[in-house]
């Protein structure tokens, strides 16, 4: 483009000091002076310089146009700037050139000093009273003139409003009047009477341009019709909105070549910005005449651009390849150096020329493009342009970003950070809306399911693709800045509108905060980039946060997807799966901040952890949970209806985050521990029953349990005891009689069918234990390296058993990642956080392709496979009790610490056991919910009771005020610390109470 967008005060970058934009034109200004300077072709001041390529696409070639860039981008990158001539064919109509549009419309120019543009000296030494040269016109300037002179920084001040037809008349007036441009006659002196109008040729003129700009001897202003918004003036593209009519303007109206457009094209970047941004996604129209100029500039965060001479005499363009755009930098500061002392981002500032010949003395490579009416030009990122107009013209630019871009657009956003130069558009938002948006095409493409566009997403993924390393090298980035800040920050997940409606910058450098952002407490509307976090303000390290919208971990899977990996792809693409949002931070080690999960601003579902341990199941394999989450069992049934199934799965997320987000002392649940029974099916139908009454008692149970305790406290402690539950409705034993028997056996019959074509899990290796959260449950632990067989239906075709492997692979900071693959097909592969979503993956995928042969008419099918049917942790072989003898023989000095601690539970209570899911609370050796659901039974402790327990306990204690606040902290904090002091804490008092019953 010719001119850059405004700048972050909504006041052009090229606006001068010379004048003011609310000064009124005067007498003296270019349109009402007469034009007496005279062209002298002898003096001329033309560069000698290579002229950049020129590329004529067919028909074909024309209709995509991100491909046609793509194409040409090899050859033509190097000159930083190239000419595309369109096909003949293609003549889109403009409707600038409507009588009404012409005639009426009027649009704002700019007045540009053409002969200060390079040589001018700087406004502190004009300051000083140095005489300018003269004027080239008879008439003085203006008292307003002169003394603007005297102001800080020079520019192109506010000129007339003109009308194209007023413009046009203006343009030409000056042109024939500076180069003589009326009629000659040609002939002998006998008096031949052919008249002919010369008229200047681009090289006479582009001579005489640089004679100006180099040699000046005379004043020359000219208006420039600069930065006119297209959403406001008007394009000189045809809308589809605009048309009345359906015609052949349809296809100019939706073309690719349509600047209106271009920028949203599918595989240009820029179609993940939301925002209208004027210059950048909304073209602007240019409106030149003789010498109007566009200095040496890049474009906004050195993306492409793409300009449209509508109509008019030619453009001349200047680039120089943005591999030396650091060469033509020091090349004008090195020539203009009072300039730049004066102004040192005077390049910003777009006033600026500096003669080719100039910058090819230096070493600068730079080409020539003229551009003709109906061509192209397009620049490449970080290509420096500037250029000229011939005569009266109109042009429109916008700009564009292929996925080859993204490299680029980094380099330009750290380089603004450094000038502390605020950006026009998020990076960081385009990045993940390109990534995002390819990891869902790769699992389209993994499912069979390719299109032009699919295609087009995966030939920039890979290991070498340039999608895939822009977010390689952002995550490492992102990495990197973390490990520089202290290890004590907290961090909490990055709301997912946080700056949907406000943009957010760092308040030091204007870094874009899209992905990561630091605040702290005392300033909670105000934040910084990871960089500058430290210097945010002087309050307390544990004042201070940051903001992550991704981990590292989460990053770093999203390089995994791009390069292929199924695993990671399906992590990050299925619906079901989501993203993974973890605490990447638990340990001190790592030297990284700790996701704040009880943050006020985190959504607790977007925090929860999905770690294998996030559910447990009751299940037809009878493996008793021993957790306190909400059982997921669902009785099938034909009497059950949706709403039903709505309603516990609701209930499920609830108890998962009140589990997940509140530290919770029922941690010694009784369970039969190492019993997996299966659920006897073959008796008769009193028994099938009264075997669903358990399931069904047991569910509802644990779901009033987490819907109707509230949290009488002790220092912060939930107690968990009874508290009335009036909008929870109770449940019966009536409830078993409604069931409807018929369904029941059906649902029992298959469930059956399920479990004896079941084989036992084949261990195959045990792997390693690993220490860390992730790598173990109260249910089991998950050994690196696991994997085992077992047999099931067929995902290929359900009709065959066939063997699976279950793996357990080191995902980094993740954890563990389940795996389960086909033996004989190792390509058809699974895989989750969860062994539990793991399988139920397995089973959608056998109940799809039952559906699809049942659709076919096929016959011999097994029934359709339920979830709640098959546990995950049971096909892994973790429920199995020779392989978690053997596993826990791995673990003697016991690292997995939620997994020991619940069997030492267990081995300690004094009651021997306990129905399924009903959570048992030891208090300092008091069974705090021992018949909590029974006020009749014996040894029921009240509320008054155990307080005065408390109070006694800490009376005989004494503890100093500090102690208590210590222990307070610990037992409110959500922090991983704290979570393990308390669990050794009441380790250590059941310890004492063991002792004493021995003693």
């Amino acid at each position: 483009m010719e001119e850059s967008s405004l700048a972050a005060e909504s006041q052009p970058k090229e606006v001068s000091s010379l004048r003011s934009d609310n000064t009124v034109e005067c007498s003296g200004s270019p349109r009402s002076r007469k034009v007496s300077a005279r062209w002298d072709p002898d003096e001329a001041c033309r560069p000698v310089i290579d002229d950049a390529p020129v590329f004529y696409p067919t028909a074909e070639e024309f209709e995509d146009t991100i491909g046609y860039i793509a194409k040409i981008r090899p050859q033509a990158e190097s000159y930083g700037i190239c000419r595309i001539v369109p096909p003949r064919s293609w003549i889109p109509p403009c409707p600038l050139k409507e009588k009404d549009m012409w005639e009426n419309a009027k649009f704002s120019t700019r007045i540009q000093q053409v002969d200060l543009l390079q040589n001018r000296e700087s406004m502190k030494k004009k300051s000083r009273g140095r005489k300018r040269k003269r004027r080239r016109h008879s008439r003085r300037r203006t008292e307003a003139n002169a003394a603007s002179e005297t102001d800080e920084k020079f520019g192109f001040h506010s000129g007339s409003e003109f009308t194209f037809e007023e413009f046009q008349n203006h343009a030409s007036t000056f042109k024939e009047s500076y180069f003589g441009t009326h009629e000659c006659k040609e002939g002998s002196n006998s008096g031949a009477t052919n008249n002919k109008r010369w008229e200047p040729s681009v090289e006479d003129i582009e001579g005489e341009y640089w004679r100006i700009v180099e040699q000046p001897t005379d004043e020359v202003e000219v208006y420039y019709g600069a930065d006119l918004e297209t959403g406001v003036f008007g394009s000189g593209f045809p809308k589809a909105l605009s048309m009345v009519a359906k015609s052949e303007s349809d296809l100019y109206a939706t073309s690719g070549w349509n600047l209106n457009n271009l920028p949203r094209l599918p595989g240009s970047v820029l179609c993940f910005e939301e925002s209208e941004i004027s210059g950048v996604l909304v073209p602007w129209l240019y409106v030149g005449m003789c010498f109007s100029s566009f200095c040496w500039h890049v474009e906004d965060h050195h993306l492409y651009s793409l300009n449209y001479l509508h109509f008019g005499d030619p453009k001349v363009w200047y680039g120089v390849p943005g591999s030396h755009a650091t060469s033509l930098e020091q090349a004008m500061r090195k020539h203009l150096p009072d300039l730049f002392e004066e102004q040192p981002d005077l390049l910003n500032e777009l006033v600026t020329q500096l003669s080719p010949s100039v910058l090819k003395s230096e070493g600068v490579p730079v080409n020539r493009v003229v551009q003709h009416s109906g061509e192209f030009v397009l620049t490449f990122p970080r290509a420096y342009h500037s250029g000229f107009n011939c005569g009266f013209n109109c042009a429109e630019a916008v700009n564009v970003a292929p996925v080859d871009w993204l490299e680029h657009g980094q380099n330009a956003v750290e380089l603004y950070s450094k000038q502390c130069r605020k950006t026009s558009l998020s990076h960081d938002k385009l990045l993940l809306g390109s990534a995002l948006e390819a990891v869902q095409t790769l699992w389209e493409i993994s499912l069979g399911r390719k299109t032009i566009s699919n295609l087009s997403w995966q030939s920039v993924c890979g290991e070498d693709g340039v999608l895939t390393k822009a977010i390689k090298r952002r995550a490492l980035m992102e990495e990197e800045r973390l490990d520089r800040l202290p290890i004590c920050w907290k961090s909490q997940k990055m709301e997912r509108d946080f700056d949907s409606n406000t943009e957010r910058e760092c308040f030091s450098c204007f870094y874009d905060l899209h992905l990561s952002a630091a605040s702290c407490n005392c300033s909670p509307d105000r934040f910084s980039c990871l960089k500058h976090a430290k210097h945010f303000c002087s309050c307390e390290i544990t004042q201070r946060y940051v903001l992550l919208r991704y981990t590292v971990e989460e990053l770093n899977m999203l390089v995994k997807a791009l390069e292929g990996r199924l695993d990671a792809i399906e992590i990050w693409a299925s619906k079901d799966s989501g993203v993974v949002s973890i605490d990447y931070t638990s340990k001190c080690a790592a030297k990284k901040p700790k996701l704040d999960q009880d943050s006020k601003s985190c959504n607790p579902m977007e925090i929860l952890p999905r770690c294998p341990v996030v559910e447990d199941k009751v299940n037809m394999n009878g493996s008793c949970s021993s957790s306190s989450h909400v059982s997921s069992a669902v009785v099938q049934s034909g009497s059950q209806d949706d709403h039903n199934d709505d309603q516990t799965l609701v209930m499920n997320a609830e108890a998962k985050v009140e589990h997940d987000c509140s530290f919770d002392l029922n941690l010694n649940c009784m369970s039969d521990e190492h019993e997996s029974k299966m659920m006897d099916v073959s008796d008769g139908c009193d028994n099938k029953a009264s075997t669903i009454e358990e399931v069904t008692s047991t569910s509802v149970s644990n779901q009033e349990k987490a819907r109707t305790f509230e949290g009488n406290k002790l220092f912060g402690v939930d107690l968990c005891l009874p508290c009335p539950a009036s909008n929870v409705p109770s449940i019966s034993s009536s409830k078993t009689e409604i069931v409807d028997t018929s369904a029941v056996n059906v649902s029992m019959s298959e469930q059956r069918y399920q479990l004896e074509t079941l084989s036992p899990v084949e261990p195959l290796n045990f792997g390693s234990v690993m220490a860390g959260k992730y790598w173990c449950s109260n249910q089991a632990i998950y050994p690196k390296g696991f994997r085992s067989r077992v047999t099931f239906y067929s995902v290929l075709d359900p009709t065959k058993m066939c063997s699976y492997i279950s793996e357990v692979l080191d995902a980094g900071l993740l954890g563990p990642l389940f795996k389960v693959t086909l033996e004989e097909f190792p390509g058809e592969g699974f895989a989750n956080i969860s062994a539990e979503k793991c399988w139920e993956m397995v089973i959608q995928r056998v109940n799809k392709e039952i559906t699809r042969r049942v659709s076919l008419d096929e016959s011999g099918l097994p029934p359709f496979q339920s979830s709640q049917s098959t546990n995950g942790l049971a096909m892994f072989g973790f429920l199995s009790q020779p392989i978690v003898q053997a596993i826990e023989a791995l673990d003697p000095d016991h690292q997995c610490t939620e997994y020991w601690n619940h069997r030492r539970m267990q081995q300690h209570s004094s009651v021997p056991s306990c129905s399924l899911g009903a959570p048992q609370t030891i208090l300092f050796g008091i069974n705090m919910t021992k018949g909590q659901n029974n006020p009749s039974v014996e040894g029921h402790h009240s509320i008054d009771e155990m307080q005065l327990v408390v109070r006694r306990l800490l009376k005989k204690a004494n503890p100093n005020p500090e102690e208590l606040r210590t222990l307070h902290r610990i037992f409110c904090s959500e922090s991983a610390e704290s979570r393990i002091a308390c669990a050794e804490l009441i380790e250590e008092m059941q310890r004492n109470v063991d002792n004493r019953k021995q003693s």
